[in-house]
């Protein structure tokens, strides 16, 4: 075993992703002498964070990044497309009223996106980059306070580094997450993942959401040939190796998608490999740990469905950057002060994150309706909602873009999507009988409530 001088710093990140990368930037460019831990620096393959939402693509502008979407053969994306039993109908982002032009986000390949981020991050003066692992947290003889990490090389040098704050951001799959909360994701279900070549969307430019049953399938352009397919599996994920998984690809998806697609999805079900991630929920936990920060997925997830992953984490690293600056906190030796600030930190990261993983959730829920019925009534009366255009699909794009932080819009768009459910419904059904209407009133505010009312506690009581 070989081991290497100590070296010390004034902020060591661990895992170089999203949001390794865009701190390692913030930091670095605030003075910071910024030491960036990734255990594998060659560019990642993944089936998720692929498309940047509007809000996203805003911070990413704040932080001086926003060249990092440019060069990757990335594809403008303009809106979304849910298609509901052979119906498709748009759902465009909004209007900036003061630039007029109509807010845009960006999908791309992951990995491409993520070696542009490493670059940017390299390329900051401060900021070290380095492919180690790191194994441990190094912590006070004492105490529990952290004090550095020990990493090891993928030729067994080992290696101790110091500094006065550590931020963990090492992902969905987090080592160190028990370190800091005794939370645990919430799985519900896995997507599985491929692409299909050139395939013509019904609407460029956008990213669909097909309310397949029992749960919805996501398409979006990530390249000039390449189209990403994300399919929703609830439950325990079927066998890939002894062909189940491809049997329900073929049996039970492929019928529930439109005419113009399912032939391209077939011929890619002989082609491409199947891979799967699995979709879980986990709710923030407040910062009480000395000398330590956990951010991104490891501290926050929420359903892919929406795509507002990457546009939490950027926004998280704004925030961040504002109160951990030179100016709020002088030195990350005062760990009172850190600890002060990341609880004002927590609270008002609210404002837009509880929007984005409350109605990532629901939705889910929602669309992932499984043949419940009540939910069923919900769906149907979603798309209706969406059918009506205006506020009606301004409002709820805004909250799933990231461009509107006010989480009590989506409490009164998802309450006015339940109350047009009753309406379409009692309509279709003749409004037959005042007994039968309050019965399916009482059903569907009772689903509508213990659909989205559960997340929102969860999000707002820490």
């Amino acid at each position: 075993m070989t081991t290497t001088p100590i070296e010390e710093f004034e902020l060591i990140i661990v895992g170089a992703g999203i949001v390794g990368c865009a701190a390692a930037k913030a930091f670095g460019t605030d003075g910071r002498r910024v030491l960036l831990l990734e255990r594998d620096l060659t560019e990642p393959d993944r089936i998720v964070g692929e498309l940047l939402q509007p809000g996203g693509i805003n911070s990413l502008k704040s932080l001086g990044l926003e060249d990092c979407v440019e060069g990757i053969d990335g594809i403008p994306c303009y809106g979304y497309g849910v298609i509901h039993k052979g119906q498709t109908v748009e759902i465009p982002y909004p209007v900036n009223y003061e630039t007029e032009k109509q807010a845009s986000g960006k999908s791309f390949h992951h990995g491409r996106f993520i070696q542009n981020l490493r670059k940017a991050a390299t390329c900051t003066e401060n900021v070290t980059v380095r492919e180690l692992t790191v194994n441990t947290l190094i912590r006070e003889d004492d105490g529990d306070k952290v004090i550095g990490v020990s990493a090891q090389s993928k030729t067994n040098e080992y290696f101790k580094f110091y500094a006065p704050l550590t931020i963990v951001c090492d992902g969905l799959f987090s080592k160190f997450r028990k370190e800091f909360t005794t939370k645990t994701p919430d799985v519900r279900s896995n997507f599985v993942g491929f692409v299909l070549k050139d395939l013509e969307l019904p609407l460029p430019n956008h990213g669909h959401v097909i309310l397949a049953n029992p749960s919805p399938v996501l398409m979006y352009q990530i390249s000039t040939h390449d189209t990403r397919v994300l399919v929703d599996v609830p439950g325990k994920l079927p066998s890939v190796s002894t062909g189940e998984l491809r049997a329900y690809m073929e049996n039970i998806v492929a019928p529930e998608l439109p005419e113009s697609i399912r032939p391209k999805f077939m011929e890619a079900l002989e082609t491409e490999k199947l891979r799967s991630m699995p979709n879980g929920f986990l709710p923030p936990s407040a910062n009480q740990s000395t000398g330590m920060i956990v951010v991104g997925d490891a501290m926050n997830m929420r359903h892919p469905l929406t795509g507002g992953g990457m546009t939490v984490a950027f926004n998280d690293v704004v925030l961040l950057r504002e109160f951990l600056s030179p100016q709020n906190v002088p030195s990350f030796t005062d760990s009172e002060l850190v600890i002060k600030q990341m609880n004002s930190f927590h609270w008002k990261r609210k404002n837009y994150c509880t929007a984005i993983n409350v109605l990532a959730m629901a939705l889910y829920r929602l669309f992932a309706a499984n043949h419940d019925a009540d939910l069923e009534v919900l769906q149907r009366g979603c798309f209706s909602y969406f059918q009506l255009g205006g506020d009606c699909v301004d409002g709820p794009v805004g909250l799933l873009s990231g461009l509107i932080q006010r989480p009590i819009v989506l409490v009164y768009h998802f309450f006015a999507v339940a109350f047009h459910a009753i309406y379409i419904e009692a309509k279709s059904n003749g409004w037959s009988g005042a007994h039968h209407s309050f019965i399916m009133l009482f059903t569907v505010l009772y689903t509508a409530c213990v659909t989205i009312l559960p997340y929102l506690w969860t999000e707002t009581k820490y």
